[in-house]
């Protein structure tokens, strides 16, 4: 396992939680790995100290299991955490696109569209750390003109959605043209100032993700969070012909 580099002994709880954080979101850590305490310590050449702390971190994120022989271990793909994960990304980043729709600068735009430029070539390399990277800050630079505070949420829950990301990428590579164009259509939207269009855009691309991953990992069980914010996004689907009211 790489050792995390400490470059402010304060913050070394921190800096060894951000560190584990990323390899479990970026799949080098898989669900169902063990970690226990003492050997990282020793791994990290740090006290036991700033891990037990780094892992009720990660035990609050939903990230890891730890008991209290001080052994964690990564907790396995979630269908009701990717739900309601979801269902608030799709609230708070239809919020965000709504209001930074037609708000971006010369700049922003320009940088929005090299990311999208990055993730064409990353696809085509196989790279996914760099699509990834690309990725992240296309989707931040479409909520742009939200506070910081909000921003802030917003890439944690992405950061926290990317082991669905890759689920959804590995298991579904035939629809990668799909997500190409979906990307497209919403830088389209928010460089146009369509706040509308934008908003129903980002809605159905993440409740897209969120729908594909459920049925891989929890087949049959319905999104109902998604569903929900997709109703207070989008407006609720109409009823089926003969469900309705005479």
């Amino acid at each position: 396992m790489p050792r995390p580099i400490i470059s402010n002994p304060r913050r070394t709880s921190v800096e060894i939680h951000d560190h584990l954080r990323r390899l479990i979101l970026e799949g080098l850590l898989p669900p169902g790995t063990e970690l226990k305490q003492a050997e990282l310590a020793r791994a990290f050449d740090v006290s036991r100290t700033p891990l037990r702390e780094a892992f009720r971190m990660l035990q609050e994120e939903g990230l890891i299991d730890a008991d209290i022989n001080h052994r964690g271990r990564v907790t396995s793909l979630d269908a009701a955490d990717l739900d309601c994960l979801y269902a608030a990304r799709i609230c708070l980043e239809g919020m965000g696109v709504r209001v930074t729709a037609g708000r971006l600068t010369r700049q922003e735009v320009q940088e929005a569209s090299a990311q999208l430029h990055d993730m064409d070539r990353a696809e085509r390399g196989a790279d996914l750390a760099a699509w990834h990277e690309a990725h992240r800050a296309f989707h931040l630079l479409l909520v742009a003109r939200c506070t910081p505070a909000v921003l802030r949420t917003i890439a944690s829950y992405a950061e926290r959605s990317e082991r669905y990301v890759r689920t959804a990428q590995e298991r579904h590579q035939d629809e990668s043209a799909q997500r190409r164009q979906e990307h497209y259509d919403l830088f389209a939207a928010v460089v146009a100032g369509e706040p509308h269009r934008a908003t129903r855009l980002i809605a159905r691309h993440l409740a897209r993700t969120a729908h594909s991953v459920i049925e891989d990992i929890a087949p049959g069980q319905e999104a109902r969070d998604v569903q929900e914010a997709m109703d207070m996004i989008c407006g609720p689907e109409p009823e089926k012909a003969g469900n309705g009211p005479p």
